[in-house]
């Protein structure tokens, strides 16, 4: 598998001059006009990674990806591409336009205590792609030009400014696309869940053959967070609506499928990576899950 890329190795493929200091920075941003870049990436651009988050705005034909499903972008969307979740882009069309930012998750927490995972469009398994009505196509161009202007200025506190229209084209994905759900929990079992969500994506993503996740069961996630398994599942069931066997099976699953088309392991060592002893294990709880085993997944 095409190991993560990282923000050095994303200025060198777009052949810009990597920025000084960038391996000391706490937190990175910056922005693109994306007709700058046309002609330089292969076609498809290649399945990987990401060390940092990414938010676009796509104009033209394009088809994305992912382990568990294909989006087809007929004119306009908004990506929200996050480093747990990899994914391959093919432009279908030669009119391609629109921006691009990126940014790490220490260029908002440094100074505020936004989570990036907890917006659903930054979620595994969530919509990462979200269509954009003609009417507010330009309205999403202002906020990118705006961003391209406040990152050439010498204000003082230009980065405050940037921070804030990113999170307003997060919003304007939010509520292109309401989720039910998706009210903050300030209460314990918020908090519970929370914490059972770090500890769960700071397993993933896989990347080699002798890397394997530590916590698979319920009662491994209640010891680490130590509480008693019976009150774990009740505060995910309370803010999630599905049980911590559900939701750890659901993320083991979106890996197993990940792995399973993007990478060429054998069944065996994905099997082994996500925690089961013994390929039958594994491929009776994929089917158990998907209705189809490993390899008729890999096959179609």
């Amino acid at each position: 598998m095409e190991k993560t890329q990282t923000l050095e190795e994303f200025y060198r493929a777009k052949q810009l001059q990597v920025p000084d200091g960038l391996e000391k920075e706490i937190g990175h941003f910056n922005v693109f006009k994306a007709d700058e870049f046309v002609g330089l990436a292969p076609k498809p651009l290649p399945y990987s990674r990401r060390d940092f988050y990414k938010v676009a705005l796509i104009s033209g034909k394009n088809r994305y990806s992912y382990a568990d499903k294909v989006i087809e972008v007929e004119e306009h969307a908004i990506l929200f591409a996050n480093p747990q979740v990899p994914y391959q882009c093919e432009h279908l069309s030669d009119d391609q336009g629109g921006y691009f930012c990126i940014f790490t998750d220490a260029f908002f927490r440094q100074f505020t205590s936004i989570r990036l995972l907890d917006y659903p469009v930054f979620k595994p398994g969530g919509q990462p792609v979200v269509h954009l009505p003609k009417e507010q196509v330009q309205a999403v161009r202002d906020l990118f030009e705006k961003m391209l202007a406040e990152k050439q200025s010498d204000y003082t506190y230009k980065y405050d400014l940037l921070r804030n229209y990113a999170l307003e084209l997060i919003h304007t994905g939010l509520k292109l696309q309401p989720i039910a759900g998706t009210s903050s929990h300030t209460n314990a079992a918020g908090r519970i869940s929370t914490m059972f969500s770090d500890l769960l994506e700071r397993q993933f993503p896989i990347e080699s053959t002798v890397q394997q996740v530590n916590f698979r069961t319920a009662i491994d996630f209640a010891n680490q967070l130590s509480v008693h398994v019976n009150h774990l599942n009740k505060a995910l069931k309370d803010t999630t609506g599905k049980s911590t066997s559900e939701l750890i099976a659901d993320r083991i699953v979106q890996e197993a499928k990940m792995l399973l088309r993007h990478t060429d392991w054998n069944v065996s060592e994905i099997g082994y990576c996500l925690g089961f002893q013994e390929p039958a294990h594994f491929n009776n709880f994929f089917k158990k899950k998907t209705q189809v085993t490993p390899r008729s997944f890999r096959a179609v």
